[in-house]
């Protein structure tokens, strides 16, 4: 086999169908966020972020800044190894029993990433409970179809957020296997909420394990900001949350928070959990003083909810089609991938407007879009200069208008 003419080949194809990623080396400013500096071909300019994950602008607080340095010079940069070995600190454990409190749950376990959390734990579960059959919303995560896809168990799909075919699914499975239904609180591509107390009810009905992924919600939602599954009170319902530290708390890291047995169980089990080095101590005890900042901050929760509301206006305003829905998050749909990164150019090029084009496989082939996330350094005057740059934009290459999109497409399931 020509290895070298077959890597060639297949990234020859992906740039041909317009789905070659490019990534920009943007240098977000501390002090004055949303402002940010891009490099390029030895040069700088000026530019404005709107597609952070940093939504509390927590990574530039000033105490969370102050206690990750302490911290370093307290211990050092790095973790000493896996948790079992070498890698567990103070802060680690401290950290765990932070995020247990925040989902009222008895125990937690971190991991380098929500990603692993997921995959690890998913994989674990369905590995070990022997027979099980998984329950999945057709739009979950790719960690999450990763994770049920490495353990070779059925997976039946079920229809994004519909309940009456979830049921339908469940009735078909022998009520004498383990099941598991894995869904997320929030969805990050579209920004709409599960109904999660429905799917709790049939869970009970079919004695089914619950998974939640809270990774864009906690943080933004509930009491003090502990998720979706608090704001509707049916935490203790759900056995597994699966959270992370790299959004809302803007660090780096993922959780699972659970029983103390389950979370004892994957810790004992899950390769990607045992045989993975820790989060450096100064990123937990970051992530503890973030959670800290975070739960007295209803404030930064309302300036988001504020300035959400600003650019769904905004873009009804202009007939610009985006997906409605009450979250921090706004899809606007372009619908083509070659129309999306042009888009994206030319908001960068002529209006300083930093916004990733999203494409397949994030999102399915023909729904193209950018992804808006506000965060409270917005103000009221960028978010004009935003909706503005987006109008020209439109204009000059002439982008459909159609106001608020209805359709919801669902993510292609061969990927399961």
């Amino acid at each position: 086999m020509n290895y070298k003419k077959y890597f060639s080949d297949e990234l020859t194809s992906l740039k041909s169908q317009g789905l070659y990623r490019k990534f920009r080396e943007i240098n977000r400013d501390q002090k004055h966020f949303p402002k940010a500096t891009e490099r390029f071909e030895g040069n700088e300019r000026a530019v404005e972020v709107w597609c952070s994950n940093d939504y509390l602008n927590l990574s530039q607080h000033p105490e969370v800044i102050k206690k990750s340095i302490d911290v370093i010079q307290e211990l050092g940069t790095g973790s000493g190894g896996t948790r079992n070995i070498s890698g567990t600190s103070s802060y680690h454990a401290d950290l765990e029993r932070e995020l247990a409190s925040l989902h009222n749950k008895e125990s937690s376990l971190i991991f380098p990433s929500a990603y692993t959390a997921n995959q690890s734990t998913l994989w674990t579960l369905c590995k070990k409970l022997d027979g099980i059959e998984v329950f999945s919303d057709e739009l979950n995560h790719a960690s999450m179809i990763q994770g049920i896809k490495n353990a070779n168990v059925p997976c039946h799909i079920f229809r994004h957020n519909d309940v009456g075919h979830l049921k339908e699914l469940l009735n078909t499975s022998n009520a004498s296997v383990p099941k598991l239904i894995v869904l997320e609180s929030l969805y990050s591509m579209e920004g709409l909420r599960s109904p999660l107390k429905q799917i709790v009810s049939l869970a009970k009905e079919f004695n089914a394990l619950t998974y939640l992924d809270e990774v864009h919600s906690v943080g933004l939602y509930g009491n003090e900001g502990r998720g979706i599954a608090n704001e509707q009170d049916i935490s203790d319902d759900i056995d597994i949350i699966n959270g992370t530290l790299s959004k809302a708390f803007g660090q780096m890291g993922g959780y699972i928070a659970a029983s103390s047995d389950i979370i004892d169980f994957v810790r004992s089990f899950a390769p990607g959990f045992i045989f993975t080095s820790s989060a450096n101590p100064s990123i937990a005890a970051a992530s503890i003083k973030a959670i800290e900042i975070a739960k007295k901050s209803e404030h930064l929760r309302e300036d988001i909810r504020i300035n959400s509301n600003l650019i769904r206006s905004g873009l009804r305003d202009l007939n610009i089609p985006h997906l409605e829905n009450d979250s921090h998050i706004i899809p606007i749909h372009v619908e083509d991938p070659r129309l999306c990164k042009e888009a994206a150019n030319l908001l960068i090029d002529d209006h300083g407007i930093y916004i990733q084009p999203v494409f397949y496989p994030t999102v399915p082939k023909g729904d193209e879009r950018f992804r808006v996330t506000i965060t409270p350094k917005h103000q009221a005057e960028d978010i004009d200069r935003f909706l503005s740059a987006i109008d020209q934009v439109w204009n000059k290459m002439s982008l459909r208008r159609e106001g608020s999109a209805s359709k919801i497409p669902s993510q292609v399931t061969k990927i399961y």
